[in-house]
């Protein structure tokens, strides 16, 4: 029983960490549409965003198989 939690709240961080980034991915693109100008600025913004997303993603899978 532990483990089938394990796996559905590992699978439920994925799931998480899958939406924001692609919310994250689909939002810059539209500012980049919008403002071409500011494209490296939000790059760099986009990406940190999601690196930090990725962090809290694979901290909660760790938290998640170890509980």
């Amino acid at each position: 029983m532990t483990g089938t939690l394990a796996a559905i709240g590992a699978g439920l961080a994925v799931i998480g960490a899958g939406l924001g980034i692609g919310m994250i991915g689909g939002r810059a693109m539209e500012a980049i549409a919008r403002q071409p100008e500011a494209a490296s600025k939000i790059q760099t913004a986009m990406i940190i965003s999601a690196a930090l997303i990725e962090g809290v993603a694979l901290f909660a899978v760790v938290v998640a198989l170890i509980a």
